[in-house]
C-alpha cells in the first residue's frame, strides 16, 4: 500500500470513529487521531495519547507542553459511562464537578462521595459539599 493511501485509509478509520459512543470507543481508542503539536482542534473531538482516550473541552491548536495529561482545562480522559473515577483537582468551571457526580477519594480503593452542590472544586474531606456514600 502506498504512502498516500494509507493515509486516506486511516481518515475513513478516524471518521467512522467520530460515530462510536465513548463505550465503545473505548475498545478501539487507537482508532482516534494521535494527538501531536499544531492540530486544531474543536469541543468534544476524542483524541488518543499515551494509551487513552481524551476528549477536547475547549477549541484550540495543541502544541508541546499542552498534551493530554498534563492540561485537564483542555482535555478530558473518556472514561467507561458508570465508572467512578478518583478525584482531581478541577482547574476551572470545565471540570468542576457538579451535583450527583460521584468520587472515590483519595484513591481507587478508598470511599466513594457525592457532591451535593454545582461546580464543586473543593476536596472530599475539606468541606461539606460532599457526602460519603
Amino acid at each position: 500500500m502506498k504512502r498516500h493511501e494509507a493515509e486516506m485509509y486511516r481518515r475513513s478509520i478516524e471518521q467512522a470513529a467520530e460515530s462510536l459512543d465513548d463505550e465503545t470507543a473505548l475498545t478501539t481508542p487507537e482508532m482516534f487521531p494521535h494527538w501531536k503539536p499544531n492540530m486544531n482542534v474543536a469541543v468534544d473531538e476524542r483524541m488518543y495519547y499515551d494509551g487513552k482516550l481524551y476528549r477536547v473541552v475547549q477549541p484550540h491548536t495543541t502544541q508541546v507542553g499542552w498534551e493530554p495529561d498534563n492540561t485537564p482545562a483542555l482535555f478530558t480522559e473518556v472514561t467507561k459511562p458508570g465508572e467512578i473515577p478518583v478525584w482531581k483537582q478541577p482547574t476551572g468551571a470545565q471540570d468542576a464537578y457538579m451535583t450527583g457526580d460521584k468520587v472515590h477519594y483519595p484513591t481507587k480503593a478508598d470511599p466513594v462521595y457525592v457532591s451535593t452542590i454545582d461546580n464543586n472544586v473543593w476536596e472530599p474531606t475539606t468541606v461539606t459539599y460532599w457526602e460519603l456514600i
